[in-house]
């Protein structure tokens, strides 16, 4: 059998890769596994609620997201030229619907920005969320809620 490319149409980037993550992926949701090209990620799969020892996707895609908004956030507070918290941070819930017309996902952010003021750390989690390359991907694609908490 001949190799088949198949290339999805979508606008192109015509910026430089910075980096690019790569996996090897058997089994899949249920018992599978996944390991990176340089072995510094080498975890198990377990399907949701299960009593699998392993990680699942909606995880996985949780701890990416939440990674890489805080990342955005200092990016927003350094554009804005506000003191950014020591200590964010951004517990992510990604959610596997199954409707009618299949599966799907949405998604809460609760966002931590400690002893800053309320009004600021809405604007820095708007503008992260134009920024973070996660919410870039999902954005008109899945519910996304946000919460923001500024108590000590």
């Amino acid at each position: 059998m001949k190799n088949e490319i198949i290339t999805e149409k979508k606008p192109a980037h015509t910026g430089k890769v910075v980096y690019t993550g790569s996996t090897h992926t058997t089994g899949g949701r249920d018992g599978g596994s996944s390991r990176s090209s340089d072995g510094k990620l080498d975890i198990r799969f377990s399907s949701p609620g299960s009593q699998g020892a392993g990680t699942n996707p909606e995880q996985l895609f949780a701890a990416g997201w939440s990674a890489c908004f805080i990342g955005a956030l200092k990016v927003a507070a350094a554009k804005t030229h506000v003191v950014f918290p020591a200590d964010p941070a951004v517990d992510a819930e990604v959610d596997l619907v199954l409707s009618d017309d299949g599966y799907s996902l949405k998604a809460r952010l609760h966002v931590h920005l400690p002893g800053m003021e309320a009004e600021m750390a809405r604007v820095l989690t708007d503008r992260a969320h134009q920024i973070c390359p996660y919410s870039k991907a999902t954005r008109g694609n899945i519910e996304v809620h946000f919460v923001v908490d500024t108590t000590l």
